[in-house]
């Protein structure tokens, strides 16, 4: 059996249910934001085991963080007073851009590659979102594990590179935080510092042999900015209980740890940073990524979900 596609309509919208039958993965993903609203994997007796915060949990929840794994883009993190000016124009967006809010269309299915691609063409940008004539493809490919994140961005400006930032805010449920582990491969870690939210241009270099994070859950609240393009390995794992989550972000070049301190811990993989104090131009924000002209990038990264009995 492979894979399969339906749709459920639910009081939150529409959503989309991609499954392997053969592997036991599935994935489901709101049309609101293109958000993975579950991931479930069958144990060896058969159940649907979730991995996200409030897995498949849709109504909002009374207090605290309501989503399950925003997408971000086409910046992310803040914009000092919610604008930036990127080349003349002026960009407004609150906390990491117009995606997490967009409402897209159906998905494309490809049952050979057991995929959903979601698309952002440049006419459905937002008015003063973003200026750019740049389409934003965003792709879940289940794999034997989990599944695979995959973005993918085309200027059509023939003349003129464009300059994007992306990514994707995951949380993952845990017994407690204070009991789950992260676990962090060895190398040299960049810690950029943010207090309120915004670069101030601090950057501690972490050297880390590797094992459990190195760094206080005490202080998740506040965000960990962390570089990472110069580990050999990136392959981070939270582990809890008889649940664990490896997450492969080879193509990453930085990640941000964050808490609520309710019962999740988001491993986020960035394309980008947050805005400097002082406010830098968008197409220089530290992070930025740059589309050439006429060119596309792509990018992405693997959750794979295991279950002991």
């Amino acid at each position: 059996m492979g894979s399969t596609y339906h749709v459920d309509s639910t009081p939150a919208g529409s959503v989309d249910v991609l499954q392997d039958g053969a592997t036991g993965v599935r994935v489901h993903i709101l049309r609101t934001g293109a958000e993975m609203v579950s991931l479930a994997r069958r144990n060896a007796a058969g159940e649907w085991i979730g991995f996200l915060y409030r897995d498949n949990q849709l109504c909002a929840p009374a207090s605290g963080w309501s989503n399950h794994a925003t997408v971000m883009g086409y910046f992310l993190h803040r914009l000092v007073n919610e604008k930036s000016i990127y080349e003349g124009d002026e960009i407004h967006g609150g906390n990491h851009g117009f995606l997490r809010h967009f409402h897209f269309s159906a998905p494309v299915f490809d049952a050979a590659t057991a995929s959903l691609t979601y698309e952002v063409l440049p006419a459905q940008i937002p008015p003063g979102a973003y200026p750019r004539p740049v389409s934003c493809k965003l792709s879940y490919l289940l794999t034997a594990t989990g599944v695979r994140v995959q973005f993918q961005f085309e200027n059509f400006d023939p003349e003129r590179p464009a300059h994007v930032s992306f990514g994707i805010h995951p949380g993952f449920a845990v017994s407690s935080v204070a009991s789950a582990s992260i676990e962090l491969p060895a190398g040299t870690y960049h810690r950029y510092m943010a207090p309120g939210n915004f670069l101030d241009g601090q950057i501690e270099t972490i050297p880390f042999d590797g094992g459990p994070m190195p760094f206080d859950k005490a202080k998740l609240e506040d965000s960990y900015l962390l570089g990472i393009g110069d580990l050999t390995s990136r392959v981070m794992v939270i582990k809890d209980g008889t649940r664990s989550v490896k997450l492969d972000f080879s193509e990453v070049p930085y990640m941000t740890l964050w808490s609520s301190g309710d019962d999740f811990i988001c491993v986020e993989p960035c394309w980008g940073l947050p805005d400097s104090i002082p406010q830098k131009p968008f197409e220089e924000k530290v992070g930025i990524q740059t589309i050439p002209a006429g060119g596309s990038i792509s990018a992405g990264f693997s959750i794979s979900v295991y279950s002991e009995m």
